[in-house]
């Protein structure tokens, strides 16, 4: 964790788009040294994750769907309830210490500035926002107000990521030049992440009467309702989630791009097969391939992403990677000394691909472990406690917004099943300059912030 210092103010901010009241002065803990928690998205994710906080308080809880929000409703009768997070913030600004955000991708960050800008600490959802001018705006906030911020990729708390770390930098695996992630098959079936749904465009559904729709489309464009994009499937649509790779690259490339210091591809080629570029939707299988630049002493890196059926989505393999085969998910980094194997997220089991007795001999005698452990599995328990401690949590979003930049970057290649030249220091695509329209994407009225910061 990174000391940071204890704002004592909170600056006055406009509230031109928004119409809410920003109140200057800093939200304290309470007496009892209890944080005052607001919960947006009170279902799936949100219910693993306000689960996590037992010693605190939940003093609101807000969601579009009474359905899936009705268990926690019934768990906190004492918390305010709300659909509409904007409302909430006007009424209880003054009473809200911290903020979960568990909801779609494309909801992400309205909640998230609304809640900085009032001085509130933050957790949200990986991935961290749906756009990259989402996120470089995410990372400028957190620093302006001076806030504790944290992405839920559970796996950047664990031992595992930090061996993955530990072992690169102690020189195990060499020049690393090469990494390999793979997913298997896309499940698109009824009641998956990824429904496909019957017809495109989709049908038109009756809206069932215990969401509101509209305030679930938040700022994204106004369509008509398809059971295929609430409450489970919108991930497979590109206007509310960004599919397998936005949903999954934080936790499997988490390791690499934190151990190798990657940065920003110059280059992203996508191969996708059966794109729905016209649809909004993702297509059945591609393979995506970023191109890194040397980073000081570090060689240039190749990586591939694989999804889609087994086993041809998965890399073709090398004898001189020493792997015997395939798990359905994972990722391995290959260096010229020795191959990194893990699962799809970073705790699932790093090991060196070497002949058993060799790694067993290397587990007798492990490195040296040089990276404070923090707490296993549990970031929302690392980020109350850094709210409590002023230090910052590991996957803040200094840390968080860039790996997730470099997530949306192969996104928006695979989209389109496009090549992308990416000059990300003016955050520009320079081969397609029609691009720039998803990098910042159009909101709809009431929805926009943080034009200003």
């Amino acid at each position: 964790m990174q000391n940071i210092s204890r704002r004592s103010f909170l600056k006055s901010t406009a509230a031109a788009t928004s119409g809410l009241i920003f109140i200057p002065g800093c939200v304290s803990n309470s007496p009892n040294n209890r944080l005052n928690i607001a919960v947006i998205g009170v279902g799936g994710r949100g219910k693993a994750n306000w689960t996590k906080v037992p010693r605190e308080n939940i003093v609101a809880m807000c969601d579009v769907d009474d359905n899936r929000a009705a268990a926690g409703f019934n768990m906190f009768p004492k918390a305010r309830k709300f659909k509409d997070f904007r409302v909430m913030f006007d009424e209880m600004a003054k009473e809200i210490d911290a903020v979960i955000i568990s909801t779609p991708d494309h909801t992400h960050f309205a909640a998230t500035m609304i809640a900085m800008e009032l001085g509130m600490h933050v957790y949200v959802e990986k991935p961290l926002a749906h756009n990259i001018w989402q996120l470089r705006t995410l990372k400028k906030a957190a620093k302006y107000y001076n806030i504790i911020s944290q992405m839920g990729n559970q796996g950047h708390t664990t031992d595992g990521i930090r061996l993955i770390k530990e072992w690169y930098e102690q020189g195990h695996l060499g020049q690393v030049t090469e990494v390999h992630a793979w997913h298997g098959k896309i499940n698109f079936g009824p009641g998956k992440y990824f429904t496909k749904p019957d017809t495109f465009p989709p049908s038109i559904d009756p809206v069932p009467d215990y969401l509101d729709w509209d305030l679930w489309q938040g700022p994204a464009k106004s369509r008509p309702f398809n059971s295929s994009y609430a409450p489970k499937s919108w991930r497979g649509f590109y206007d509310y989630g960004n599919g397998l790779l936005g949903d999954w690259s934080c936790h499997t490339l988490d390791g690499p791009f934190w151990a190798l210091n990657l940065g920003m591809p110059h280059t992203v080629t996508a191969d996708v097969t059966n794109p729905r570029t016209e649809h909004n939707f993702v297509g059945d299988q591609s393979v995506v391939t970023m191109q890194f630049p040397a980073r000081g002493s570090r060689s240039p890196v190749t990586l591939k992403w694989y999804e889609g059926p087994v086993p041809e989505m998965k890399p073709k393999n090398n004898p001189n990677w020493k792997i015997k085969g395939f798990d359905k998910s994972g990722m391995m980094m290959i260096g010229d000394k020795n191959t990194l194997v893990t699962g799809s997220r970073p705790n699932f089991g790093p090991r060196l691909a070497i002949e058993n007795e060799a790694w067993e001999e290397f587990k007798k005698s492990p490195p040296e472990k040089t990276i404070p452990r923090t707490y296993e599995n549990e970031p929302v328990k690392e980020w109350t406690d850094a709210i409590k401690d002023n230090t910052l949590p590991g996957s803040n979003f200094d840390y968080s917004a860039d790996l997730t930049e470099m997530a949306l970057v192969g996104v928006l290649a695979q989209r389109f099943a496009t090549k992308i030249n990416y000059d990300a220091e003016n955050m520009k695509v320079t081969n397609r300059p029609d691009l720039d329209d998803y990098i910042k994407e159009p909101t709809r009225e009431g929805w926009s912030f943080g034009e200003n910061l």
